[in-house]
């Protein structure tokens, strides 16, 4: 080097820039990176990332310092451009940065968040870290970043329509069509396909998943239930038949959604008091005004065609069940009617009759619950809700605002998870519709009928209680855990946005703010203003509930639904998938024998069996509420609000685990330390 270039080189400006690759599988780039620093006062140039790790220094979880030299400083830093060229004879490989953090002369450090996959050789540019919303991303190259950034985003992220009546859902043609960084992981791509196989091999084996046969006796059933088993599966086995069991699974099975208190009975089931009270103990009416009447209304399946089974007919009822709160506070049913219009050959069960009509009429309210809650309370209400929420944030809200760093982490995998559940659950080959009571025909009208009735307030867990009047029910611990957690995601969710936005007005300029919740009640509630969804914002308290709904939806709402399938529908009797048989026009008619034919055949409930193991399973490499393991923030205060919130999250986890030691049947579905971020199973 010449005296001259030695001088040169002394005066340059120094910047250091540290690059942190992720630690996933396949993380790991063997190709020259490139980067250039972009700042308010000028630009480096694109400069070779080279020191001596040589090419090891992007290897997976490897954190690599290079210098990068400026003839003059470039003032603050706004973004950085990053691109990667494969050496000679080498392929392009595929690399997943986690964060580049620059140093600039002056000491002062920026982050700039990159989470995502780099796979071609085409230029990258990422936003310093500092959150910013449209109207104050003054720079014309900061605002050029994001005018390019949105308009890609656009392109990978296109809405489409799945079936009409349903949500909008993604346009993908297959998992390897999706965008890389919202593909499943290695680790979780290969346990979930094992977790599939596995399933239906282990019960193939046993020659059953293509026997059309009905069970013959109960025995034959619990063979093939023994082979996976959980603490309350093997409780719901034992309790199954019993009316207090099936009362309890109204407050905190999988679906805790539909129990109302009934203070006036439905016009279309005419019970009476001679019905329900021996020798005029009590009164309806005085039942209902004293708050111990509930109500189960299954109406949103009144009409319905039932799906054909393996060349059989089957039956889908749309019952009425009311329910007793006894002095010991138990939850008892009282009466069963399972069509909802009173006929002759409709008759109201009761628990006085013969021990199966009794059992049967609760078969086919079990079995009703079944598509009710798959169907609206799960597939409608948690997977189809969170994708139209990410697609619409990932569409119209780039990296550097404040709501994509808040709500990412509530987006993994849902937009590969929902693929695979329209391939392989409610496609036309799917198990759901070859195989569920209320598959076929049946399945889109109800879910027609589940979105036209949806409200927002129902989606907001303290309105929902109170509009089903369940507030003072004992024993209710989705109720109890969910209201304490929707209060600890308002708090960090107001702490949050209010640190960025200070007034109404900021909300309601904020552009790309309000195309995500144009765009949410477009595609998501097909424009429909009787949802009372908003349309737009017009002031922070309407933003931070609905960013809590969301939150609370992909997380808290979603666990509470899916994650005790198996515990609840793994012993078939107590969820049956579908029905063989009409049910009883008249009593004393039933058996055990008749009982069994009713039951799915034995195909069926291996299909479903092994569904709603699947669907109970989450993967090794899964995140709990309230872990951020992607630094989005560059802020102090969003990290101290999400310590605050871990923190809380942490005192809910352990009183819950506390109390439930003390129950017969735990209830841990919204217990935070077993809960996922993101609806990703």
């Amino acid at each position: 080097m010449s005296v001259k270039e030695t001088q040169n080189r002394v005066k340059m400006v120094s910047y250091k820039v540290t690059v942190s690759t992720a630690i996933p599988a396949y993380a790991t780039t063997l190709n020259n990176v490139f980067i250039k620093l972009v700042g308010t006062d000028g630009e480096s140039d694109r400069s070779w990332l080279c020191n001596l790790s040589g090419p090891l220094a992007f290897t997976a979880g490897k954190v690599s310092t290079f210098t990068v030299l400026c003839p003059v400083s470039i003032g603050k830093p706004i973004l950085i451009e990053l691109d990667k060229k494969p050496l000679l004879l080498f392929r392009e490989d595929s690399w997943f940065p986690d964060k580049v953090e620059v140093e600039c002369p002056d000491g002062d450090t920026y982050n700039f968040p990159i989470y995502r996959w780099i796979t071609d050789s085409e230029v990258h540019r990422f936003r310093e870290g500092t959150a910013l919303r449209v109207f104050e991303d003054i720079h014309h190259l900061g605002r050029y970043s994001r005018e390019l950034e949105l308009n890609q985003r656009e392109k990978d992220y296109s809405w489409d329509v799945y079936s009409e009546g349903m949500p909008h859902n993604m346009k993908v043609e297959g998992p390897l069509s999706l965008p890389c960084e919202v593909r499943f992981s290695f680790t979780k791509t290969t346990e979930f396909g094992f977790t599939a196989l596995a399933g239906i091999a282990e019960l193939g084996l046993k020659g059953l998943s293509g026997s059309e046969s009905s069970w013959t006796n109960m025995d034959d059933l619990n063979r093939v239930f023994c082979n996976k088993r959980t603490d309350i599966s093997e409780y719901v086995q034992e309790h199954w038949k019993e009316d207090a069991f099936f009362g309890y699974q109204y407050l905190n099975g999988v679906n805790p959604m539909l129990i109302q208190r009934c203070t006036a009975l439905p016009k279309n089931l005419p019970v009476t008091d001679d019905m329900l009270f021996l020798h005029g103990q009590r009164s309806l009416a005085d039942e209902m005004k004293k708050g111990n009447i509930f109500l189960l209304d299954y109406k949103r399946l009144d009409g319905l065609t039932a799906n054909i089974v393996n060349g059989k007919q089957q039956y889908l009822m749309a019952p009425l069940v009311l329910l007793q709160k006894t002095p010991d506070d138990t939850l008892m049913p009282i009466a069963i009617q399972l069509k909802q219009t009173p006929a002759d050959d409709n008759p109201i069960f009761l628990p006085t009759d013969s021990e199966y009509d009794w059992l049967t009429a609760k078969l086919f309210v079990r079995s009703a619950d079944f598509s009710e809650h798959q169907l609206n309370v799960h597939l409608l209400r948690t997977h189809l809700l969170a994708e139209v929420f990410a697609v619409s944030l990932l569409r119209n809200v780039p990296m550097v605002h404040p709501l994509y760093k808040l709500l990412i982490p509530h987006t993994r995998y849902t937009l590969q998870i929902n693929f695979l559940a329209r391939l392989a659950l409610i496609s036309e080959t799917g198990v759901f519709t070859k195989f569920a009571s209320s598959g076929g025909e049946a399945m889109g009208t109800i879910l027609k009928r589940s979105l036209s009735s949806m409200t927002y307030s129902s989606l907001c867990m303290p309105e929902d209680i109170a509009e089903r009047g369940m507030e003072e029910v004992p024993n209710y611990y989705y109720r109890d855990d969910g209201l304490k957690l929707w209060d600890i995601i308002q708090r960090f969710v107001e702490g949050v946005l209010t640190f960025y936005y200070k007034s109404d007005e900021e909300v309601e300029k904020d552009t790309e703010l309000q195309k995500w919740i144009s765009d949410i009640f477009e595609h998501g509630f097909l424009s429909q203003k009787s949802t009372g969804i908003p349309q737009r914002f017009t002031s922070v308290a309407e933003l931070v509930k609905f960013v809590t709904m969301v939150i609370f939806t992909c997380s808290a709402q979603h666990s509470a639904v899916n994650t005790g399938q198996y515990d609840y529908g793994g012993w078939m009797p107590n969820t049956p998938i579908s029905l063989q048989l009409p049910p009883p026009t008249t009593k004393g008619t039933t058996s055990e024998a008749t009982m069994l034919n009713t039951l799915p055949d034995v195909s069926t409930t291996v299909q479903g069996m092994s569904t709603v193991w699947l669907l109970s399973k989450p993967s090794s490499d899964f995140v709990t509420l309230g872990q951020f393991p992607e630094g989005h923030f560059s802020e102090v205060i969003p990290w101290e609000l999400m310590k605050d919130f871990q923190g809380e999250l942490e005192v809910l986890s352990a009183a819950i685990e506390v109390r439930n030691r003390k129950l017969d049947i735990p209830y841990t579905y919204l217990d935070p330390a077993k809960m996922e971020n993101s609806v990703a199973i």
